[in-house]
């Protein structure tokens, strides 16, 4: 497990943070609904290399989660800028994935944020988005909210499975679903899906180009969540290079296919 033993006040919201490794600065940006976690089998494999930041977005992960909280792409990209400052950070090397790789587009396009590289896979960046379930949910937000907790249980089990293309381990689905349980995490999965709004991709695709660093876009070929199409699309708008294709993964790469997360990011660091 990665520790994250730091805590930052941002915006009101108090966002826990770690790193490790020694080198150049990284930063990992998760997606949902996930926590930094998901680095936990690549993180170890580059901090030889690299000085690797993560962090739980807000709302997410052991970040703070409230009633009535904030929690949209709208609040995130101001949260890594706000990041990059407070580590002294200019122009690391960043690999997002998800609502993470939406955070660091938005971060670059409305923030002028800046990356050395960017490693970009199965991101939310292209409309349409957002699951029949995502639709469902935003709806009836109150009734999830209030389930029973053996049904919200059994519902976040199936849904954190449909993420991956491979059985993901009980341990992986403990360390998913740990901070979406109880009386403040089950209200708080619902909440974050609530708030799941094309707009905020909306207002930003259309500035997306070409980027000033090099940027490689991968994606799971059996991505349920997000098609391989849309990956093929973003790497046209932002990158030099085809998207690379991940055989045998979904959304869930980090799970499904960790070693080509890490193969990527070493290639990419020798290129530099």
């Amino acid at each position: 497990m990665l520790e994250l033993s730091n805590t930052s006040s941002i915006d009101g919201n108090m966002v826990r943070w770690g790193s490790c490794g020694d080198g150049p600065p990284l930063v990992a940006i998760h997606g949902t609904p996930f926590s930094s976690q998901v680095w936990r089998r690549i993180v170890p494999h580059l901090a030889d290399r690299r000085t690797v930041y993560f962090f739980d977005l807000v709302g997410y992960g052991q970040s703070e989660m409230r009633e009535g909280q904030d929690v949209s792409l709208a609040v995130q990209n101001k949260v890594l800028a706000n990041l990059f400052v407070e580590w002294e950070l200019d122009r690391p090397d960043v690999l997002a994935h998800d609502f993470g790789g939406a955070t660091a587009l938005r971060a670059y396009y409305l923030n002028g944020v800046r990356y050395a590289s960017l490693i970009i896979f199965d991101a939310v960046a292209l409309a349409p988005w957002g699951s029949p379930f995502v639709r469902h949910v935003r709806k009836h937000e109150a009734a999830f909210s209030g389930m029973p907790d053996y049904m919200h249980r059994a519902l976040l089990m199936a849904y954190l499975q449909t993420a991956a293309h491979n059985p993901l381990s009980d341990k992986a689905l403990e360390i998913y679903s740990a901070p979406w349980l109880g009386p403040v995490g089950q209200p708080a999965f619902y909440r974050q899906i609530a708030q799941m709004d094309q707009r905020f991709t909306d207002e930003v695709e259309g500035l997306y180009d070409a980027m000033d660093c090099p940027v490689t876009v991968l994606w799971g070929e059996q991505d349920e969540w997000i098609p391989y199409g849309k990956g093929e699309e973003l790497a046209t708008l932002i990158s030099d290079h085809p998207c690379v294709q991940i055989p045998n993964s979904g959304h869930l790469v980090q799970e499904d296919r960790p070693e080509v997360i890490v193969a990527a990011v070493l290639k990419q660091i020798a290129s530099a």
